[in-house]
């Protein structure tokens, strides 16, 4: 009888731990899915902050020579972007010589209407290393000036990676060459990059700090 009255108590026993035990198990299992949970979050988070691809893609604008872009307004860089390269141009003070020559020129619709290009695009100061009398003459010279503006435009849009050595052809059918990392890149050696990676509607703008000159 005793026997009997030890195994019953055990099983009662036995009986009121086992919702302790239930619940021990359901936060043990709780926390481990929330372990799990916040380290799939933490991949995830780091995947997104270290996504997969060439890191050395630049998607800004870069250069000293940004600073002088307005802030605000079609001339700035959310306004160069809608609009096609020769137009958005028209809109930057500092490239008011070389819209004054892609106009004479005739250029405005060709560059306009073109589908992914490169521009280098020179500012006043790279127009005002000419003397004026040698730039006056250019700029009355439709066969000669066409031949130059030409030659600073590439028929590819071109990444900041893709000049850290590289030799393209022109548009004007001869071949430029451009050098250089990071932010700062030159173009045949002599011009400086001074604002580069700015987008328009149809082009890539690099702006200069030289005229270029074909060899030819």
């Amino acid at each position: 009888m005793q026997t009997r009255f030890r195994r019953v108590a055990v099983t009662v026993a036995a009986v009121a731990m086992l919702p302790l035990a239930l619940t021990a198990c359901s936060d043990s299992d709780s926390k481990d899915k929330a372990s799990d949970s916040g380290s799939a979050g933490s991949s995830k988070a780091s995947d997104m902050a270290s996504p997969s691809g060439d890191t050395g893609t630049m998607s800004e604008p870069f250069g000293p020579g940004c600073s002088s872009v307005p802030k605000s307004g079609s001339g700035s860089f959310d306004g160069m972007a809608k609009d096609p390269v020769a137009t958005a141009a028209s809109h930057n003070p500092a490239l008011s010589t070389l819209v004054t020559a892609v106009k004479k020129a005739g250029l405005v619709d060709t560059l306009n209407n073109a589908e992914n290009i490169t521009v280098f695009a020179p500012t006043n100061d790279a127009f005002a290393k000419i003397p004026k009398a040698d730039l006056d003459k250019v700029l009355n010279d439709k066969a000669q000036l066409t031949k130059i503006l030409t030659y600073h435009v590439v028929g590819q849009k071109l990444a900041p990676k893709d000049l850290e050595k590289g030799s393209f052809e022109t548009l004007e059918k001869s071949k430029l060459t451009t050098s250089g990392s990071g932010e700062s890149y030159k173009v045949n050696d002599s011009a400086n990059v001074v604002c580069g990676n700015v987008k328009t509607a149809n082009a890539n703008v690099y702006i200069i700090d030289t005229v270029l000159m074909p060899k030819s």
